[in-house]
């Protein structure tokens, strides 16, 4: 502040009363940079970030208020002191609650629920390890004065009088951190250094002497001491060494932590189980949307060269959680945009390496800030479209579809009553019976999660909650059953694709993965006249096409095993088709049902109308194994097919599934394309 004295021309107060003079308080252009170099001193800064800090707030005392450099510099000290360097959570790691907050928020997902159990249960029992010291020193008194300080602040101790009792105690139960003196007798501090650092490279050691001189300390350092004291031992210092090197062993045990990525089809609750991992820890929660994102800046900030520039959105997300260790959650990652205009994935794989992002630099900040003590997960519907350095550093757990009666209890459980009290209804006023929900589910759905079934819920009670308007008003209690359905819904909005009424000749079932969960397909083949051409159509991708390529080679090359002319194919054209020709069809699956339609055709003998093939052949005739069992295995059971034909290779996926799956289904378990061809043709 200045105080200075303004003349006053009439000498005359505001009422008018004489006055020589009056003096006036003006504000100091540098009160704003006073008031924040105290909050910068006040805010418990690391040293490095402090330093950084002081330097530029001497630089900002010495620029003009009205420049555009003064905005730049103010903005980034205010990011500074914004950013919760030493602010954490405490994790809770009771099992039972985080079991109880799991099974609430979400009906099923056993095999999902498992690992996040486990993956707590892991953070539990580190939690629990207490600390241990060991203190080397041949005077009784320095150890004994030592053993009670440490043991106030909670640290388990033991204690050795030189070196080599030491080592016997380290071979017993090893220390996290070794506090010993220098000279000693049988084995002095830096014999003992030595010993430890080759045997026990990870345990932290302070170097204690009364003998304290340069060449000594650089001796010890090089020899891989953490910290050196001297005598008479300043305990401030000391505690202040133990909990830096605590603290980078815990940081270091986090550093081996998983990334989770969660994976599967659309709406089975991915994001929604992360926000409840996050609330069972007792952890903030943020979501950051990855896709579309194409600009590297996004995550990592901008430079601070202009006056707009900001900081990445997962040091944004940090600041307004006001904490360093969050929960965050990277959605849609493989809906990241990977072009010649850039590549957001390469950020990723600093952050999400446990090795690197514990410095993880932002351009904005352009200081390291430590990530590790982050929980990432991140989302994906399709996990191959992600880089492979990518998902090395990740956790892959699946999310499966649904069955049906999982989605009729969610629905029965959670999601009517939510749309009922969204839409303004009562539950004694509308009562959906259990078939007419799993019409909702059979009819007007097609989906492996959730969200479809909410809309048609939503869309029921919108329609219930006008029909209650328009009607007499007398109260007169909804029961909708599930004949009730098509009449309040309308037509069924998706055709479900059926078995075959009746065999034929030339024609099989298969069973395909999509994004959205198991489908069947039939393939047809027919034969006429022609020059030995093997004509595919239905939209096929290279992988089909060279499987079906590879199943006529097969049954060309073992015709008269099969009953089979081998100048079959010299004056004849095969033609191979899948219909639903606009919707390309590519992967590993098809192999043995294009097959089993060839030998179909060309036996003349039809194939099992309630019989569903899936799996891959080699040119040995050998089935290989495929994935997505069990969504193929419910998309059997969807479309009535009852007897499904497996490769051999897949029994331990099969005996993996829940009970519900394989239900009233007849698994056939194949390993030769012989094999599968008799079950399949009658």
């Amino acid at each position: 502040m200045k105080w200075f004295q303004k003349k006053n021309p009439d000498n005359l107060t505001p009422d008018g009363s004489p006055l020589s003079g009056q003096v006036h308080r003006v504000e100091s252009p540098h009160t704003t940079t006073d008031d924040l170099l105290q909050r910068i001193e006040s805010a418990g800064l690391p040293a490095n970030i402090l330093g950084t800090a002081r330097d530029e707030y001497e630089r900002l005392a010495k620029v003009d208020k009205s420049s555009p450099e003064y905005a730049i510099g103010y903005n980034y000290l205010e990011f500074i002191l914004s950013l919760p360097w030493n602010i954490s959570t405490k994790d809770v790691l009771d099992l039972q609650r985080a079991e109880d907050v799991l099974n609430t928020r979400h009906y099923g997902l056993g095999p999902v629920k498992e690992r996040i159990l486990e993956f707590l249960a892991v953070k539990n029992l580190h939690s629990r390890f207490q600390t241990k010291i060991l203190l080397v020193d041949d005077e009784l008194i320095a150890r004994e004065n030592l053993s009670l300080v440490f043991e106030r602040e909670g640290f388990v101790v033991t204690t050795a009088s030189n070196g080599l009792e030491g080592v016997t105690i380290m071979e017993q139960d090893p220390a996290d951190i070794v506090v010993t003196d220098l000279k000693m007798e049988c084995m002095d501090g830096l014999q003992l250094l030595e010993e430890l650092r080759r045997r026990w490279p990870d345990t932290g050691v302070i170097m204690l002497t009364g003998y304290a001189t340069v060449k000594t300390a650089v001796t010890a350092m090089r020899k891989g001491a953490d910290q050196y004291l001297s005598k008479p031992v300043n305990l401030t210092k000391l505690r202040k060494y133990v909990l830096e090197i605590l603290q980078n062993k815990q940081r270091t045990r986090a550093l081996r932590g998983p990334v989770l990525c969660f994976t599967g089809p659309p709406g089975t609750g991915k994001t929604s189980i992360g926000h409840a991992i996050a609330e069972a820890m007792g952890r903030k929660f943020f979501r950051l949307s990855m896709a579309g994102l194409r600009d590297e800046a996004e995550l990592r900030g901008h430079r601070r060269t202009y006056v707009g520039a900001m900081p990445g959105r997962i040091l944004q997300g940090i600041q307004k959680a006001g904490v360093r260790n969050p929960v965050i959650m990277l959605d849609e990652m493989d809906k990241i945009i990977q072009d010649f205009q850039g590549d957001a994935t390469s950020v990723l794989l600093e952050l999400l390496d446990p090795e690197q992002n514990a410095f993880f630099s932002d351009h904005y900040l352009g200081l390291p800030f430590d990530l590790s003590g982050v929980l990432f997960i991140a989302t994906a519907n399709v996990v191959e479209h992600l880089p492979a350095p990518l998902r090395d550093r990740m956790e892959e757990i699946e999310f499966t579809s649904y069955t049906h009666k999982e989605k009729q209890e969610i629905a029965t459980r959670f999601l009517i009553p939510n749309q009922l009290s969204r839409h303004g209804l009562k539950i004694d006023e509308v009562t959906i019976l259990p078939e007419a929900v799993r019409s909702l589910i059979i009819d007007y759905t097609r989906e492996s999660g959730l969200r479809g079934l909410e809309k048609q819920v939503a869309s029921l009670c919108r329609k219930l909650a006008r029909q209650i308007l328009t009607d007499d008003e007398t109260f007169v209690a909804r029961v909708v059953n599930g004949a009730d359905i098509p009449e309040i819904m309308g037509s069924p909005p998706h055709f479900t694709t059926t078995a075959q009424s009746t065999s034929k000749v030339g024609l099989a079932t298969g069973l395909v993965w999509t994004e959205v969960g198991g489908e069947i397909i039939f393939v047809e083949a027919a034969r006429m006249r022609g020059s030995k051409q093997l004509i595919l159509t239905g939209s096929l991708g290279e992988v089909l096409r060279e499987s079906a390529q590879t199943a006529l080679s097969y049954i060309r090359s073992h015709a008269e095993q099969f009953g089979i002319s081998p100048d079959f194919f010299e004056s004849s054209d095969i033609h191979v088709h899948i219909p639903a020709g606009a919707v390309t069809k590519e992967g590993p699956s098809a192999g043995v049902t294009i097959a089993i339609a060839l030998l179909s055709l060309l036996t003349g003998r039809p194939v099992h109308q309630n019989m569903a093939f899936t799996g891959e052949i080699s040119l040995l005739g050998e089935i290989l194994p495929v994935g997505g069992i069990r969504e193929k295995i419910m998309a059997a059971a969807r479309a009535g097919i009852r007897v499904i034909v497996l490769p051999e290779k897949c029994a331990s996926a099969v005996r993996d599934l829940e009970v519900d799956v394989l239900e009233d289904m007849d698994i056939r378990l194949v390993s030769e394309l012989e094999d599968a061809m008799k079950l399949a043709l009658l």
